[in-house]
């Protein structure tokens, strides 16, 4: 079986969630017998601007082949302006306003939309919902589609062009339950083929060096959020409550955020901001982590927080984030805080019971092995797609 994943970026150095899940699905897809794994996907690493960073044309990495295709232009400055007007009322953006929202967010890349319209893929696969090439790409494709949403309760999921996308597929495969139920509400989706699959987690790949070294902050306990440190994901939040917490609770407790800058952070001596870092230092900050704090409202799944609970570490997440917060309820691995007095009562409880700690780490460790391992999840994702591929694509697409 032939298998096109399409993502509008497609590298390690694209920090981006889903399409990072993408890749990793990609990849292990890739090793199962009887699966022959391609990738298209733009020049582009940064999902702000779509500059063309990578060399159009074919590549092989980790047994996938990846068809990179030029990004048309780069992002207007109209979409901010675009973007920050539908946002207000989004139940009342019309279909064209929403279609020329699209446009704007791209990446407009026509040569990957003909390479997939000419494909000779039994299935595609396409990632996240918000961007044109999955939207158009759904369009096009000859082939069965399977919209990995990625979805979260954010202004955009309501557009009316969005809407047509979620509808047009042929099949839909979600991160989380708390995903699923989400996307039912809003979009008439129920009957497709669909599947609740999540993501796989590797071993640790650690670097061999203490946390705090990598940090510069000597055996101090911290506190960390890897991700990108921008306000969709929440950072300026936890910046804000973090410094609260500290005129408050004087003490050696410092917060480490871990990933790309795109917000602003002002200097503070018991916060560290380290930019991107390399993957063996990722894991060991957060192996020797106090607790891993994700404080994002929109999340479809989030792998990082497994990968905390890969080490054992306890996790803190936004009570507003319905995937998170039932990730936590169901392990027993994390707690959740809907208000900075609820933060810091529980960064005091931590920081105080090393027992709790060692209890919820080892609960999330627990759930991960047993829901997120990649053979039976593979497995399973595997025979989802056969099944997608046996009933076809209606000839009324």
């Amino acid at each position: 079986m032939k298998v096109v994943f399409v993502t509008p970026r497609y590298d390690p150095s694209a920090i981006g969630g889903a399409e990072s899940a993408a890749r990793l699905l990609a990849e292990h897809l890739a090793a199962q017998p009887g699966f022959e794994v391609e990738a298209y996907s733009t020049c582009a690493v940064d999902h702000l601007t779509w500059k063309n960073e990578l060399p159009p044309g074919r590549t092989e990495m980790h047994g996938v082949a990846v068809h990179r295709f030029a990004v048309a232009h780069e992002r207007d400055e109209d979409f901010f302006h675009c973007d920050a007007r539908l946002r207000r009322s989004p139940r009342h953006v019309t279909f064209g306003q929403s279609r020329r929202w699209l446009e704007l967010n791209g990446p407009d890349s026509p040569g990957l939309l003909e390479a997939l319209g000419d494909t000779d893929a039994d299935v595609v696969v396409l990632s996240p919902y918000l961007f044109s090439v999955t939207v158009d790409g759904i369009r096009v494709s000859s082939a069965p589609t399977v919209l990995h949403c990625a979805a979260h309760d954010e202004p955009p999921l309501y557009f009316p062009a969005i809407g047509e996308a979620f509808v047009a597929a042929d099949a839909l495969c979600y991160y989380t339950a708390a995903e699923r139920r989400l996307v039912q509400r809003v979009h008439r989706v129920a009957e497709k083929p669909q599947i609740v699959l999540g993501i796989g987690v590797g071993e640790p790949e650690e670097g061999g060096r203490p946390g705090g070294e990598h940090l510069g902050i000597g055996e101090r306990p911290y506190l960390t959020f890897v991700a990108r440190i921008d306000t969709h994901k929440g950072a300026d939040a936890l910046d804000r409550f973090f410094r609260l917490y500290k005129k408050r609770r004087p003490g050696p407790l410092a917060l480490a955020l871990v990933g790309p800058v795109s917000t602003t952070i002002d200097p503070h001596p018991d916060i560290v901001t380290t930019g991107p870092v390399e993957e063996g230092a990722k894991w060991d900050i957060l192996r020797d982590a106090l607790a891993f704090v994700h404080p994002g409202a929109l999340e479809s799944f989030s792998l990082v927080i497994m990968e905390a609970w890969q080490e054992g570490v306890p996790v803190v997440v936004n009570a507003l984030c319905e995937p998170t917060r039932e990730h936590c309820a169901h392990s027993a691995g994390g707690l959740w805080f809907g208000s900075y007095r609820q933060f810091e009562a529980i960064v005091d409880r931590l920081t105080a019971d090393a027992e709790l700690r060692r209890w919820l780490g080892a609960n999330g460790r627990a759930y991960v092995r047993e829901h997120y391992q990649w053979p039976a999840l593979i497995e399973r994702y595997a025979r989802f797609l056969e099944s997608v591929v046996e009933r076809g694509r209606p000839a009324s697409r």
